[in-house]
């Protein structure tokens, strides 16, 4: 068997590379637009079965005939589609570039891969961004209201896959987990910014006083559900993986700074929310639940003491690097 993770460089395609070079015998191809990120950031490398793993540098919007070409000559059974433009807020300053990468270029590669007879499964990582403001525990066939550019962006390709399994079979299954965090995890998000924060001594900004309720689930309970819906999933299927319970960002804050004997009201502050947050919810995930006997086994509590162990026996790396977002169109 032979599969290619598209969006290998990312935090979620690195994880699942990790996952499957450990737990199978398959051939792995990744495919990203930028440079292998250091050991620090790509768990993979430190895989004893990486001699299974190729990595290619191609983008998904200027290199789509060199990634069309490697696959035709590859073949494989499997692909995952890590590759994507995620980022909520940036969207608003540039929605055409979310919707170039999200669908544009999704609507070429699957229009190819439609017509040849290698692939068995594709994989497509979605997002519950898609359902814009709900309330409650959010079920699989709860209908996209999104309410940001790049929830609309996903919400299309959804929609764009969806046509061509329902009109040629392509073999689709798609997956929305919740809030991924975990060793490796982009600087600037939440959970690794609040600790590199602490230890730099600066202040922590909480987005509408960190009332948002967040669903976090540990990277590697994310990439165990995901190999059990690419390997059985059943085709035109979608599944959700998230926690049985949500957090306020303000208590994640909270536990990090009590994990560096820190009190929250020094460490941090209150600044005004970010339009487009989404209410609190909770995504059911019976279905996996049901299906793969797939549970979290990942604590909050321990993630976040996976993550200040990370940070800190990085630092001197991880201390001389940004901690903004830098957009690629």
């Amino acid at each position: 068997m032979k599969v290619c993770v598209l969006g290998a460089n990312s935090f979620s395609g690195q994880d699942f590379v990790d996952l499957i070079l450990d737990s199978r015998d398959y051939n792995v191809i990744g495919i990203s637009r930028s440079n292998e990120r250091s050991g620090v950031f790509l768990k993979y490398k430190r895989n004893p079965n990486l001699g299974r793993y190729r990595y290619y540098k191609l983008d998904f919007n200027t290199d789509m005939d060199k990634i069309i070409d490697l696959l035709d000559f590859e073949k494989p059974d499997l692909i995952v589609n890590f590759a994507a433009q995620s980022e909520v807020a940036p969207s608003w300053e540039y929605p055409e570039h979310w919707y170039q990468t999200n669908c544009v270029s999704l609507a070429r590669l699957v229009n190819h891969l439609r017509k040849q007879q290698y692939l068995r499964r594709y994989l497509h990582i979605s997002s519950p961004e898609v359902y814009g403001s709900c309330s409650g525990l959010v079920p699989e066939d709860t209908p996209p209201n999104p309410s940001t550019p790049y929830a609309a962006s996903k919400a299309a390709a959804d929609h764009l896959l969806k046509t061509y399994a329902v009109q040629f079979g392509f073999p689709l299954v798609t997956v929305r987990a919740t809030n991924v965090y975990g060793a490796g995890q982009q600087l600037f998000k939440i959970i690794p910014r609040s600790v590199i924060f602490i230890k730099l001594g600066k202040t922590i900004e909480l987005h509408g006083g960190g009332k948002a309720v967040k669903s976090y689930i540990h990277i590697r309970d994310v990439s165990r559900g995901e190999l059990a819906i690419l390997e059985e999933g059943t085709l035109n299927s979608l599944y959700h993986l998230g926690p049985s319970r949500g957090v306020a960002v303000r208590d994640v804050v909270k536990t990090i700074c009590n994990s560096l004997g820190v009190e929250l009201s020094a460490a941090a502050k209150d600044v005004a929310e970010r339009p487009g947050q989404d209410a609190a919810y909770l995504i059911d995930s019976s279905r996996a639940k049901s299906e793969f006997n797939w549970e979290p086994k990942v604590s909050l509590d321990e993630g976040i003491s996976e993550v200040v162990e990370w940070v800190s026996s990085n630092w001197d790396e991880i201390s001389m690097m940004s901690l903004t977002y830098e957009h690629k169109a």
